[in-house]
């Protein structure tokens, strides 16, 4: 599945929801379910500048793709970030740089979060093009 139509399946399940109770629990739900990462993964390098919560994010270049896992002390941060990662991951940096974030737009997220969770929310998602940027020039 691409970046795109992973976006638009995100879009689509938050448009089937109500009300932000609904949405909110969702990405709480989302959160449980990301695996996390090792404490040895939890250093300054992977911390997210920027956000409210501790959210950390790791990236492994493999087959040509590029591979996040991400943690958060934060049960919304985690939520969020694991939103991120589930599109994400799997994926070659030429098509993360090439993607956009308008998908966050269309689910209203920003208009939900706080001033500083949504400046959170922007950090994670420059970080994620920056490790796109970082591993294609490795590459």
């Amino acid at each position: 599945m691409t970046i795109k139509e992973k976006q638009q399946e995100t879009v689509e399940a938050f448009a089937f929801m109500e009300d932000w109770e609904q949405k909110y629990e969702y990405i709480i739900d989302l959160g449980k379910e990301l695996k996390g990462i090792s404490d040895d993964k939890k250093t300054d390098d992977n911390l997210i500048k920027g956000c409210q919560s501790k959210v950390w994010i790791d990236a492994e270049y493999k087959d040509g793709k590029l591979y996040f896992n991400a943690d958060s002390d934060g049960i919304l941060p985690k939520g969020i970030i694991s939103l991120l990662v589930s599109i994400y991951s799997g994926h070659s940096t030429q098509e993360i740089l090439d993607s956009d974030f308008k998908f966050i737009e269309e689910i209203g997220l920003q208009e939900f979060l706080s001033p500083s969770r949504a400046n959170g929310l922007m950090a994670m998602t420059k970080q994620i093009k920056f490790y796109a940027v970082a591993f294609q020039l490795k590459a």
